[in-house]
């Protein structure tokens, strides 16, 4: 195990170290990752706030999240059983229309086939908008970030796609009762099951 822990200390330093996308954006990578959690948050990428705090949905994204995950602040960031890992680890900064950039492709090229083999212990893989979905499911993934998440039992219980927590998706959530119907009780099931044995 030291050398599991050895290995992931030495990553999380590259990974905190890394300057691929310094000519287009501020890098400060953000991550929360040990060789013992058994639940990783793969979601898009940092937001301006927490570039700034240096802490994952540390916002009223976070907060929705928790309550989907049915977990406290303390439950969520204890690193030793959740893991939090977006696609890209930095800012990637706004569009024109004052969005969030989505995640540069070349920081999970880099970096995310070498993070998932530091992490052994995970056994769920909460997938937080279609960036991740893509890249964790692959081909299995459907056309659109909808079909993936209506096809949850398909992943599960390795995989729950999830749609992004941002307020941005509050429209999808009222045209989509179901995804709190049935799907979150299921997800609030695994992930206690998970943090209490």
């Amino acid at each position: 195990m030291r050398n599991k822990v050895e290995r992931l200390t030495q990553l999380v330093a590259e990974i905190r170290a890394c300057r691929i996308c310094a000519a287009e954006l501020e890098p400060r990578p953000v991550l929360h990752v040990s060789t013992t959690a058994r639940i990783l948050v793969a979601s898009q990428a940092p937001g301006l706030r927490v570039h700034l705090s240096g802490q994952s949905f540390d916002d009223t994204s976070g907060d929705r999240l928790r309550d989907w995950m049915g977990v406290t602040r303390d439950e969520f960031y204890d690193e030793r059983r959740v893991a939090l890992a977006g696609m890209a680890f930095c800012f990637p900064g706004y569009d024109a229309a004052g969005s969030d950039r989505p995640p540069p492709p070349i920081c999970a090229a880099h970096w995310r086939t070498r993070l998932m083999a530091a992490l052994p212990k995970v056994e769920l893989i909460l997938l937080a908008g279609s960036y991740a979905q893509s890249w964790h499911l692959g081909e299995a993934a459907k056309s659109n970030m909808t079909e993936t998440v209506t096809a949850w039992r398909k992943y599960a219980p390795r995989h729950i796609p999830l749609p992004h927590p941002s307020w941005r998706n509050n429209g999808w959530l009222k045209r989509n009762p179901w995804f709190e119907s049935e799907l979150l009780p299921v997800l609030r099931t695994r992930v206690r099951r998970l943090l209490s044995s």
